[in-house]
């Protein structure tokens, strides 16, 4: 239908075809990225898990949604906890694994949000938080399984 209206207005359909292209190329390229995490966010408050990818840049947790990347967060993170998800948050996490765990990021600025990922990808999910537990300025960060 949105094809059709794009023709009458004018807009060629290749040129459409050209943007979704980009559009899927460049999340491939997003997803590949060295140290990317696919995961599900969800913020607090909220009861839906958005999908995505996650990559760390020193202790700032970048979260790109997918498919079309409409969703972006970049959250400092000061602390984390992980769990295995329960029986009721694995039905909202499709396609996600046999046994996701679910990490409750203590934000730097106050609240909290939760990632959800496979448990292969603890490491990742982690990030910096899973090799150090201190930085020199801001003391111990509590990482509890």
């Amino acid at each position: 239908m949105i094809f059709v209206v794009l023709a009458a207005v004018g807009v060629p359909l290749w040129l459409c075809a050209v943007g979704i292209f980009v559009l899927l190329r460049r999340n491939s390229w997003l997803r590949s990225r060295p140290g990317s995490v696919p995961v599900r966010m969800r913020p607090a408050g909220k009861k839906r898990w958005l999908p995505g990818h996650g990559v760390w840049v020193h202790d700032v947790f970048a979260f790109r949604g997918s498919p079309a990347a409409w969703k972006e967060a970049l959250v400092w993170v000061a602390g984390a906890t992980v769990r295995p998800a329960t029986d009721a948050e694995r039905k909202g996490l499709r396609r996600i694994g046999e046994e996701p765990i679910v990490a409750t990021f203590a934000l730097a600025g106050g609240g909290e949000i939760e990632l959800a990922a496979r448990a292969e990808d603890r490491e990742l999910l982690l990030g910096a938080l899973a090799r150090s537990s201190y930085d020199a300025g801001a003391g111990p960060r509590p990482v509890t399984a």
